[in-house]
């Protein structure tokens, strides 16, 4: 009996030692590890707002980072948050990302991106940005280039002067555009300062009008439409495009059209627009978020990957609408309607 109860103890005693190594071994399914026991990076999103660009920049996000060998539950782990186009939200989500020490902070917008980077900015988090149109004018790289910080990502720089060479078309007659935008947004303080400078070379007048927040968007719009403009222009100002349908009501009601910055916007009810493709815009962020994940590159050393092309597109039925003719340069524009 006394050698059988020393044999049980043994047995026990070298099964704990076995269940004891295979706890500590790398191989195990450890905290922050897959079940193959290899680490599981851990991504926060920051969305700004709600509205189909920048969905379309998170959606080609992920698939860049699948692209660069990260699958979400398998060695990817993302905490999506959307600050639904508030200051506030996004500061405190981006405090909360880099307090629980996430591998990478990445934002979608400006406003997105000038939070995550404040937060981030005395840690070793990398931040990781797309659809931000100035990067250097909203102080998140010190160039392009060279970002010189532990920032980077990917800017959506719009094609202005096309876009300027398409209203001219449409409007052959027209003089003045209207802009709505947000006074408090970098992009779109930088964007109307271009579309500015081109646009006597087409032979426009700007007519713009500031505004604070979303309440202001029915009477700006309303403001713009009573000053006589021919038609209005929107960038990606993350405040207006959000209401658009505000801005839309509107314009209809002054019989005007409303370009747009993207797709998605003339889907929407906008005449036509010279768009930037926002899924691959994303997805060239993911490839470059899963090298820094990888630590085959620094954020600090990796240049901002710039868009600047864009294709045509229009919305066929608000063309019938307005009774205007689709200008037989753009024949061959895409047409983007629901």
């Amino acid at each position: 009996m006394m050698k059988l109860l020393k044999n049980l103890i043994a047995a026990g005693t070298a099964a704990a030692m076995l269940l004891t190594a295979a706890a500590c071994s790398p191989s195990g399914a450890g905290s922050g590890a897959n079940g193959s026991g290899e680490k599981k990076a851990t991504v926060g999103v920051i969305q700004y707002a709600t509205h189909p660009s920048l969905d379309n920049c998170y959606a080609g996000f992920r698939q860049g980072l699948k692209d660069g060998g990260f699958t979400e539950g398998k060695n990817l782990s993302v905490d999506f948050q959307n600050a639904q186009a508030d200051n506030s939200n996004s500061d405190l989500m981006a405090k909360n990302m880099v307090s629980k020490k996430y591998d990478m902070v990445m934002a979608i917008a400006t406003p997105a991106a000038m939070s995550a980077f404040s937060a981030a900015k005395n840690t070793s988090i990398p931040v990781v940005f797309t659809a931000v149109s100035d990067p250097e004018a909203a102080q998140l790289v010190s160039s392009l280039k060279k970002p010189g910080t532990n920032c980077t990502g990917s800017s959506d720089v719009l094609p202005l002067e096309a876009q300027l060479k398409m209203i001219r078309a449409f409007l052959p007659n027209a003089k003045k555009i209207g802009i709505l935008y947000t006074t408090s947004e970098v992009n779109s303080v930088s964007n109307l300062k271009r579309f500015q400078t081109l646009a006597p070379k087409y032979g426009f007048e700007i007519v713009a009008e500031g505004i604070t927040n979303s309440s202001e968007v029915a009477s700006g719009a309303a403001s713009l439409a009573a000053k006589g403009v021919d038609c209005l222009n929107n960038f990606t100002d993350n405040n207006v495009v959000n209401n658009l349908s505000t801005v839309l009501q509107a314009a209809g009601k002054a019989k005007i059209p409303v370009f747009g910055s993207e797709v998605e916007q003339v889907k929407n009810g906008c005449l036509a627009s010279v768009s930037i493709d926002y899924v691959a815009l994303g997805r060239e962020t993911g490839k470059m978020a899963a090298k820094i994940l990888k630590g085959e590159a620094k954020a600090s050393e990796t240049p901002v990957y710039v868009v600047t092309d864009g294709k045509p597109v229009y919305n066929p039925s608000v063309l019938k609408e307005l009774g205007l003719t689709l200008p037989s340069a753009y024949s061959g524009a895409e047409k983007a309607s629901k």
